[in-house]
């Protein structure tokens, strides 16, 4: 579903991607774990098409497109969601707002009908449930006034309602307590478990993949993917830590 090789990646004309290759076949999670500055959240970066990123070398391809040729809404429309580190907050726009227009905006791009009122608000309930959310937090501006854990949920809950094919979730678990945790892997699950579904989970530490159990685990360093293997890789990180895993 999702193929890289040898990905080299530069900003303000530091490099940080070196050489990146990795493959997510559908109905797999891939995690992602290493060190800061290995060049994690800047792989996301990339895949979601941020600005002031130069591909300097090498390719990415999704779902048999060139993901490097689309623009950030295009990747969208065909199926590709970033879930960010640090969700940002949007004043004066309401959830439900929001998550209509980026639906049926991707809706139209594809070529379907858009929903209702009515047929969207069915559908954010039903999402906000799998992620115990409440549809009065959906009334209110995008992330203002959130906690840490309120707003990775109702990213789960955006993930949910437009349904992608493949996810990109950057640090999910940063700034989640036990019980947020939990619900957000709950989440994942529920919305990304499918056979023609993948994920790749980026993370620093293995409490996250307790609930979301990803079936290949890599080891990010210094721009590239130094070790691959099982999800008993993030518990032997855990204990020995990435320097002595990833030497």
């Amino acid at each position: 579903m999702l193929k890289i090789e040898n990905l080299h990646a530069e900003i303000d004309g530091k490099k940080i991607l070196n050489g990146l290759s990795l493959e997510v076949g559908a109905g797999k999670v891939h995690a992602i774990m290493g060190p800061n500055g290995a060049g994690k959240s800047t792989l996301a970066y990339v895949l979601g098409g941020r600005p002031g990123y130069e591909i300097t070398e090498g390719s990415a391809t999704f779902a048999g497109q060139d993901l490097l040729e689309l623009e950030p809404h295009e990747r969208a429309a065909a199926g590709l969601f970033l879930g960010f580190q640090y969700p940002v907050e949007i004043p004066g726009v309401s959830n439900v707002q929001f998550l209509r227009e980026a639906l049926n905006s991707q809706r139209k791009a594809r070529g379907e009908e858009p929903l209702s009122g009515g047929e969207f608000l069915k559908l954010a309930k039903e999402k906000a449930g799998l992620l115990r959310m409440d549809m009065e937090m959906l009334k209110r501006n995008v992330n203002v006034g959130f906690s840490g854990g309120e707003k990775k949920r109702a990213e789960m809950v955006q993930m949910g309602i437009l349904d992608p094919k493949f996810a990109v979730l950057d640090e999910t678990d940063s700034g989640l307590d036990i019980d947020a945790l939990k619900i957000v892997g709950e989440g994942i699950n529920a919305i990304m478990r499918a056979p023609d579904k993948a994920v790749l989970l980026i993370t620093h530490y293995q409490r996250l993949l307790d609930y979301v159990k990803p079936d290949v685990v890599h080891v990010l360093a210094k721009g590239r993917i130094v070790k691959t293997g099982g999800p008993e890789l993030a518990l032997e990180l855990e204990r020995e830590g990435y320097e002595a895993v990833a030497a």
